[in-house]
């Protein structure tokens, strides 16, 4: 028998450590070698770009002292003949939570539970929410993990960066091997990044309980750490800022999520000069250009989703085409990202089957990415990406002596890792000699007629044996393998019990083995057996050649949902003719006339233009034009409403959540809504800033965003401020009253006017003292509020009783500000005339009342009578479905109050505009403003009415034939798919259960993480 090639380094007892654990003492003899090795003859891959033939590789005390072809050996070297071998070096993984602790679940609490936590627990001079530890030192924490390592080391790593996933602020990575040695030199680099989230973790502190309220925490706690670099040391200690200044210049880790959160996470990095690297989930492709934008690297799992078991039809009906779509197109995300030239680590972290990595890994390769790609993706790149490129991720000389070596191409199927160096020391994976037996075999046993064995399996070491006798009949029989040594059981037939046939033998030659043995009957017999002639090696344990890839026939939609578009509308030059145009201006209402766009703008408004060639040009003829719905109160295409852990929120930015994916904005196209604003919820008296968009189906949220805008906020009264209706183990926050709601405003208020007379006094100083004076500690939540000071940040005001409403008009004119909005304002009618003087406007719901005790005294003419009094007055949503159907609400003032046509349409259009300051843009056709129009097939006042087509800047973004030919592709692709996946269980492939999901639609009152049951987070 041949002993394993460096097994008898073993037997010597010549394999050192790699490097000397000088000052530890031994209970024993030391024994201190250089730890020089020597292999030759190998195919050695230095690094992605070179691959050197016939090479040596040279290691000395862990490290790679040389590399190349001819080398000349020092004396004493161990050699290794790797002759039709690989080696490369060990791959690297940025996202791995080796050697942690394990998280601690959050504390329990929030609404209708245990009382909310509302101040840090954390003891000790830290910052004044535990979610923020940048103060975490992962070198500190790390313990080694014999099993963790072990599975990794198999699967070709070396090294892994390793933090505690924990909090918005999660505190310094440690790159370390995994290698069986002590912490110390397990450890290549402490402090080497710095990472962070947009999850709270394990902190049970009620803020922050939204996505909006994590960013405000990220964002306050980085200028609290500039602020505490310059003054705030001198003033006070605190841990927490005293690391997160620390920390900034290492490479940042942000775990950023999907691909929104990618550009969330971006927005963050770009307003504090911190270029992220992103730790992705995959679906990066679906905003390739977008997420290329960003400049960020990106840390990439190869996490696929399983097939959906959509064999019961009614199972179907619960998976969205999305789900569908990204199922088929995941593998090809690797490929896309570096097609686009966007750099790039991959990671096993998110993969509930480690073994998985290495068959999704050659999946991505089917689907488009390069090899030289993926090795870059698992050696160089991480490597580069927190500047550790010195130590690992080549076989250059000085390097770390990490390397594997392989049979074969790392990536091919029947490829077999033998070894894993780490640091200089082995670690056996498989067997260098054991051999490989897959594929198919003649075997003959005495004078019996030759029989042919198979022996299939993904990889050598786990194989499964079957013969097939007469072409047809398949029996399994025993066998054990121990180096050259084989033995097999065979039975007589497939019957239980059957008499076997045992045989004993040897290997004879490369592709022969030859022994004896015992017949059922006690005779003894020899038997050979010998590779057939071209017998592929099979890598799968039911058929003896590789599946092929299965095509990917799925295109991106924009947005990545079932009625996305296949390419981003764009602006065009667009003629509607004949058309009855409803101005609201003083021109009224328009028969039969003409309306020209250009550029994204209306550029003529008159009858019977000429026609110029090359442009669409919309027949309206019998049918109505008019501008676009705008929605003052809207919660659509949000990921949060609420962040409703403290009194006032103002920090938060309803922009930091919008949701470009959401389907009621196609919905709300199709019911002639173009503008919304994305309004806060009434969880607190102060609520966070809003966001106006215009209704651009296929955009990134950036793209929806309207630039130039005002800004607002929202503010609350009533019973959803106080949340003393949330049960007695939540009379905790302050205010419990609705006089204790003034209190907030008044108290929110004289603060923010002391912190507007600080920085004016340091803007003052700083002209004086050429600008050495340190500014004043930057405050996001008093910035907003002195805004409103200032005149720069108006105010949307849930409200509903008359005597609250009075209240805040009386804190207003107090501290000289003025709320610009009341919205819901039921009760308006009975203070019309105030609101009038105070130069308020007034929102509300046409219909609404009695679905509250707040809104006992709400009646139906409330519009009308706010109108009246000379009261701008709108009609909101504040619901999805509502919103579709605003047109309708609009006519509900005719019925009830007696407006006029053209006074109850400006309710939905030119009034709600005025309410946003935005009519000198929005709310009326005339020349100049944006191409924001809606063509009627009716009245738009009428039940009847419905969009034929809805146009903003001059974009076609929904029309009646255009919604029909999407719900037919739609069905298409879902037939398609569902196809695919029942042929894909067919196969043996896993498959998944579908379970209900139903998106969530926000009111004002909902807090994210309180979820009704179904519903999709």
């Amino acid at each position: 028998m041949r002993i394993p090639l460096l097994m008898g380094l073993f037997a010597l007892g010549l394999l050192a450590t790699a490097q000397a654990q000088t000052g530890f003492p031994r209970n024993g003899v030391y024994d201190e070698r250089p730890g020089l090795y020597a292999f030759t003859n190998a195919t050695v891959v230095v690094d992605p770009q070179t691959t050197l033939q016939n090479a040596t590789l040279l290691i000395r005390d862990g490290r790679v002292e040389a590399v190349g072809t001819n080398l000349s050996l020092p004396a004493g070297t161990v050699v290794a003949d790797l002759r039709g071998k690989r080696i490369y070096p060990a791959l690297i993984d940025l996202d791995s939570d080796y050697g942690m602790p394990d998280v601690p679940r959050a504390a329990g609490g929030g609404r209708f539970g245990a009382p909310p936590q509302v101040e840090s627990n954390k003891k000790g001079p830290y910052y004044w929410n535990q979610a923020v530890q940048p103060e975490n030192d992962a070198s500190l924490l790390v313990k080694a993990d014999a099993k963790k390592a072990d599975e990794l080391r198999k699967m070709g790593f070396a090294t892994v960066l390793t933090h505690p996933h924990d909090g918005l602020a999660r505190g310094t990575g440690v790159l370390v091997t995994l290698a069986d040695e002590r912490e110390n030199a397990l450890v290549l680099k402490a402090n080497a990044t710095a990472h962070y989230s947009f999850s709270k973790g394990s902190s049970g502190q009620t803020a922050p309980n939204s996505m909006m309220g994590s960013v405000a925490i990220l964002r306050q706690a980085f200028y609290d750490a500039d602020w505490y670099k310059r003054a705030g040391k001198t003033e006070q200690t605190n841990l927490s800022l005293e690391a997160l200044t620390r920390i900034q210049p290492l490479p940042a880790i942000f775990d950023a999520g999907d691909k929104l959160g990618i550009l969330r996470a971006d927005k963050v990095g770009d307003e504090f000069g911190i270029q992220f690297v992103m730790r992705t989930t995959g679906d990066e492709y679906q905003r390739i250009d977008e997420v290329k934008a960003t400049g960020a690297s990106l840390i990439v799992p190869l996490t696929f989703p399983a097939a959906y078991d959509v064999e019961d039809a009614w199972d179907a009906d619960n998976v969205s085409l999305a789900e569908m779509k990204h199922w088929e197109m995941a593998p090809t995300n690797a490929g896309k990202l570096a097609g686009a030239g966007i750099p790039f680590a991959l990671t096993t972290a998110g993969l509930k089957n480690k073994a998985d990595f290495w068959a999704n890994l050659r999946k991505a390769i089917e689907n488009g990415l390069s090899e030289q790609k993926a090795l870059e993706a698992l050696t160089t790149t991480p490597a580069r990406l927190i500047r550790a490129d010195d130590q690992v991720g080549t076989l250059q000389k000085g390097r770390v002596a990490n390397f594997i070596i392989t049979s074969g191409n790392l990536f091919s199927p029947d490829n077999v890792i033998y070894e894993n160096w780490i640091r200089g020391k082995q670690y056996i994976v498989n067997p260098k000699d054991a051999v490989d037996l897959r594929g198919n075999w003649r075997l003959v046993v005495g004078n019996q007629p030759p029989v042919s064995l198979s022996i299939t399996g993904k990889t050598a070491d786990k194989v499964e044996y079957q013969i097939i006798r007469n072409d047809t009949i398949k029996i399994t029989p025993k066998v054990a393998v121990s180096g050259e040594l084989i033995s097999l059981q065979l039975p007589t037939d497939k019957k239980p019990g059957t008499s076997t046939t045992r045989l004993t033998g040897y290997r004879t030659g490369p592709a022969n083995y030859a022994g004896d043995g015992e017949t059922p009957d006690g005779q003894p017999v020899t038997w050979s057996m010998a590779r057939a002639v071209d017998s592929p090696v099979s890598t799968s344990a039911t058929t003896a050649s590789a599946t092929a890839p299965t095509a990917v026939t799925a295109s991106l939609l924009y947005p990545f949902v079932g009625m996305g578009n296949v390419r981003k509308p764009q602006p065009q030059t667009i003629l509607i003719r004949n058309a009855t145009v409803w101005t609201n201006e003083k021109d009224g209402i328009l028969p039969d006339t003409d309306v020209f766009v250009t550029n994204g703008k209306i550029s003529q408004i008159g009858k019977n233009m000429p026609v110029p060639a090359d442009i669409a040009v919309l027949d309206g003829t019998g049918k109505h034009l008019t501008t676009g719905i705008i929605d003052e109160h809207s919660h659509i295409a949000l990921l949060s409403v609420n962040e409703g852990s403290q009194s006032s929120t103002a920090e938060v930015r309803m922009a930091d959540v919008v949701n470009s994916e959401d389907i009621n904005i196609y919905r709300q196209l199709a019911g002639g809504v173009t503008t919304s604003q994305l309004l806060h919820g009434s969880a607190n008296a102060i609520g966070g800033q809003s966001a106006i968009i215009k209704l651009k189906w296929g955009e990134a949220p950036a793209g929806l965003l309207l630039p130039g805008a005002d800004g607002f906020i929202k503010f609350a009264l009533g019973e959803n401020v106080k949340q003393a209706n949330w049960g007695d183990a939540n009379r905790v926050r302050f205010p419990q009253t609705r006089m204790g709601v003034e209190q907030v405003y008044m108290d929110h208020f004289m603060r923010a006017k002391e912190y507007s007379r600080m920085w004016q006094n340091y803007n003052t100083l700083n002209v004086k003292t050429k600008g050495l004076s340190q500014p004043p500690r930057r405050d996001i939540e008093l910035d907003a509020l002195a805004e409103i000071l200032d005149g720069k940040r108006f105010i949307t005001c849930h409200s509903y009783v008359q005597s609250e409403i009075n209240m805040l008009m009386k804190v207003a004119d107090s501290l000289g500000f003025k709320v610009n909005t009341f919205t819901h304002i039921l009760e308006g009618y009975k203070l019309a005339d105030k609101m009038a003087k105070h130069g308020a406007g007034g929102s509300s719901f046409a219909d609404w009342w009695a679905y509250k005790m707040e809104v006992k005294d709400a009646i139906p003419y409330n519009a009308a009578l706010m109108h009246r009094q000379g009261v701008t007055v709108s009609i909101n949503s504040d619901d999805a479905e509502m919103a579709r159907r605003l047109n309708q609400e609009a006519a509900k003032t005719i019925e009830y109050g007696g407006m006029t046509e053209e006074d109850a349409w400006k309710t939905v259009t030119l009034n709600p505009a005025k309410l946003l300051h935005l009519d000198g843009r929005l709310g009326s056709i005339r020349v100049g403003k944006d191409a924001d129009l809606v063509l009627w097939n009716a009245n738009p006042l009428t039940i009847y009415a419905r969009p034929d087509f809805t146009i903003i800047d001059g974009a076609i973004y929904y029309s009646q034939k255009g919604d029909e030919q999407r719900r037919n592709a739609m069905q298409a692709e879902r037939t398609r798919l569902i196809q695919k996946m029942i042929a894909a269980k067919a196969s043996g492939n896993p498959t998944t259960r579908p379970a209900p999901k139903r998106a969530r639609m926000w009111h004002c009152e909902d807090i994210e993480g309180v979820m009704a049951e179904g519903e999709e987070r």
